[in-house]
């Protein structure tokens, strides 16, 4: 649906649940791609995203009681959530999806904002749900923005929106996540993605120069769900292997290492396994770095090698990919014209990323349709995706 289209949508179910929309406005955050940088940001290294035109739209109204009432035109099945912003303490499986606005209202109340007053809101995301892209962060951030917005609270940066949904994430939610989703989703910029070090938070907006070139997001509709994955496992075993390291080396993170340094210390990591997770943080956090010099240099051909070295990286030695990424990574890299694909997001389902010559986007389409339907059983959805904005009033 265009913009105008999902207000119109928006509109009538305000209507409908709540008698009338005088006085709601409109709020949109995007979701975001990471173009390489994956498992990196918990690990202290650096990430490369942008955000998308695509994210999540919001009908909202202030109430004049303590009173939160939800309504998902994507869950529709749900019906009309209500809750109470005094009652917001932690994670509640029966609230679902709701949880996540929620999560920030707890945060901003933790962070020292009285929260005096809730909403009445009716949402809408063109991000497919699940599929590495960041639907809930950009929930998160839309949150963020909202309160900022009614409340008036100009001393909070956007990246201090980031910091809170992170916060709500980890405290509140209960997942182990890094910053770079809800980073990128407050700091977007049009036609530029972010190359963000995780451990100092230090970043730089790199314009995107891809003339001839098309950058198209493939979900494979198995959706993940990171609470029943692996992923909290693949933060610890970093962790572990941290610790092992941190024994003769005094870094704080793995991505204070070099290719060269973890060679030569990777033995004293005891367990292999926690050892291979170790040398993908490592080496994926140099992969990146040198991504970057790459397209400043307008070098796609490399940028798109290290696209796959990243992809192989992640089936290999952190195996967060599984039959469906690999099906579709390995049908893209047999089409003439794509010069990069892998996987994107936490992987466990969801999406890939793919770098593809836009003379030869037709025939990828096909292709990779064709083979996915044929060895998984189902089809899978292409986005040809541009890079947006952050969170704004529309």
């Amino acid at each position: 649906m265009s913009e105008n289209e999902i207000k119109s949508s928006l509109i009538r179910k305000f209507d409908e649940l709540f008698q009338n929309h005088d006085g709601a406005k409109f709020f949109f955050a995007p979701g975001r791609v990471n173009l390489i940088g994956e498992h990196t940001d918990y690990n202290g290294g650096h990430v490369f995203p942008c955000a998308l035109t695509i994210g999540t739209y919001a009908m909202v109204r202030e109430r004049t009681d303590t009173k939160m009432r939800y309504y998902s035109l994507n869950i529709q099945d749900d019906g009309l959530i209500e809750t109470d912003i005094r009652q917001m303490k932690t994670y509640v499986r029966s609230q679902g999806w709701t949880n996540y606005p929620s999560s920030v209202i707890w945060t901003f109340q933790e962070k020292g904002f009285p929260m005096t007053h809730g909403f009445d809101m009716v949402v809408y995301g063109d991000l497919p749900v699940s599929a590495g892209l960041s639907s809930s962060a950009s929930v998160l951030v839309l949150m963020g923005f909202i309160l900022r917005r009614y409340y008036h609270l100009d001393q909070v940066t956007n990246i201090n929106l980031a910091e809170y949904g992170l916060y709500a994430e980890q405290k509140y939610i209960g997942l182990d996540d890094g910053i770079m989703d809800q980073f990128i989703i407050a700091m977007g910029r049009r036609d530029q993605a972010i190359f963000l070090d995780t451990g100092t938070m230090d970043y730089e907006y790199v314009s995107i120069h891809m003339t001839g070139y098309t950058l198209m997001i493939v979900n494979t509709n198995c959706p993940r769900n990171l609470h029943d994955s692996k992923y909290n496992e693949r933060v610890a075993e970093c962790s572990s292997a941290l610790k092992d390291l941190q024994t003769v080396l005094p870094v704080k993170t793995l991505g204070d290492l070099t290719d060269e340094q973890f060679d030569q210390y990777a033995h004293v990591i005891q367990d292999p396994v926690c050892r291979r997770r170790a040398k993908h943080a490592v080496y994926e956090n140099q992969r990146t770095v040198e991504a970057v010099k790459a397209l400043k240099a307008n070098d796609l051909l490399t940028f798109g090698r290290l696209m796959n070295e990243s992809d192989i990286s992640l089936r290999d030695d952190y195996e967060v990919t599984g039959t469906e990424l690999d099906t579709l990574v390995d049908a893209a890299w047999s089409v003439p014209g794509v010069i990069g694909a892998r996987m994107t997001g936490a992987g466990f389902g969801g999406c890939t990323v793919n770098l593809v010559r836009s003379a030869s986007a037709e025939q990828f389409a096909k292709t990779v349709h064709d083979v996915y339907l044929a060895k998984i059983g189902y089809a899978p959805s292409f986005y040809p995706v541009r890079i947006g904005d952050g969170p704004a009033e529309l």
